[in-house]
């Protein structure tokens, strides 16, 4: 967050920021992140040979050993609701579609 911030909003004395302040540094935040980049980006770090897809072997793999790391039953979950057979190929854009789209109302 200090990259948002001004001297000022630092060292303000009591180390606490107002709520004002807190909602300008979320709202840079937000728009500075790019899910669907942030996706691609790593697809392609999975797919060395630049195919358009990955396995969902080695997808499921990556996603439960690296970074924020999930479970097999998130990713049994992320899975079907992207319609990917366990053992199927990946294509990035129908994926990266399926899973940015807006959540559904129940």
């Amino acid at each position: 967050m200090a990259k948002f911030l001004s001297q000022d909003q630092i060292n303000d004395g009591n180390g606490e920021l107002d709520f004002s302040t807190f909602l300008t540094i979320m709202h840079m935040q937000i728009k500075q992140e790019d899910p669907k980049k942030e996706i691609l980006l790593a697809m392609l770090m999975v797919d060395k040979e630049k195919k358009g897809y990955v396995m969902a072997s080695d997808l499921r793999s990556k996603l439960t050993s690296l970074g924020e790391k999930l479970t097999h039953k998130e990713v049994d979950d992320l899975f079907r609701e992207a319609d990917i057979e366990p053992n199927g190929k990946v294509k990035y854009d129908e994926f990266i579609h399926k899973i940015t789209l807006p959540g559904r109302d129940y």
